[in-house]
């Protein structure tokens, strides 16, 4: 069975060309993942879906604008985990930094490994180089924010060192031959992106 046929006779997918869609944008995450972008073509995706190339041209102009969907949705996950930061209190908790790392553990178990992969193959152009880096300062910069460093610290640098910290755990978590814990690599994470943050808020636990 194809995984156009999959999703077809799945009853929770409203609408066909919904589903379609859905085929389209399933496959390519795995083939990007397998292959990389340069190395996918629309043909391959296609007859993954089970559908013609006009089928695939139907509902997208080629594989970057499916490239690019992949990315925003990820991107839209991934601001949502961010505005959790929005809910704590002031000053934030302990607990409060264990259950974003929780949820970004989670949202890095739907998207980390594409958007891991991503990075080492995208579409190479200059328009996407600037859309992605803007979009990765953006992030940096939120979460610097949300973690409050002090003043001798800028907040993009501290959300980029939390981000490589949190980012290079989950992949060794989930990569590992020896099995670790999340709760425990949860718990660590939590206390270093933390004192982060401790100073720039003046207060302690």
């Amino acid at each position: 069975m194809s995984i156009a046929d999959e999703v077809e006779t799945s009853p929770s997918r409203p609408g066909r060309a919904d589903r379609t869609r859905a085929a389209i944008l399933a496959a390519s995450r795995e083939l990007f993942l397998e292959r990389g972008y340069a190395g996918t073509a629309v043909n391959a995706i296609t007859e993954a879906c089970g559908i013609s190339r006009a089928g695939f041209y139907t509902y997208f102009r080629d594989k970057r604008e499916v490239f690019g969907l992949l990315g925003d949705r990820a991107y839209r996950d991934l601001r949502g985990v961010l505005a959790m930061w929005e809910t704590f209190g002031e000053p934030y908790r302990l607990e409060d930094v264990r259950e974003f790392v929780r949820s970004y553990f989670a949202y890095m178990d739907r998207h980390g490994a594409f958007a891991m992969s991503a990075t080492h193959s995208a579409p190479d152009d200059e328009e996407y180089r600037r859309g992605n880096s803007r979009m990765q300062t953006r992030i940096a910069w939120m979460l610097g924010q949300s973690i409050s460093p002090p003043p001798d610290h800028s907040p993009e640098v501290v959300g980029v060192a939390a981000l490589g910290l949190l980012d290079r755990s989950w992949h060794t978590v989930r990569t590992q031959t020896v099995a670790m814990d999340d709760a425990e690599m949860i718990a660590v994470l939590a206390d270093v992106i933390y004192g982060m943050g401790a100073r720039g808020r003046g207060s302690g636990d």
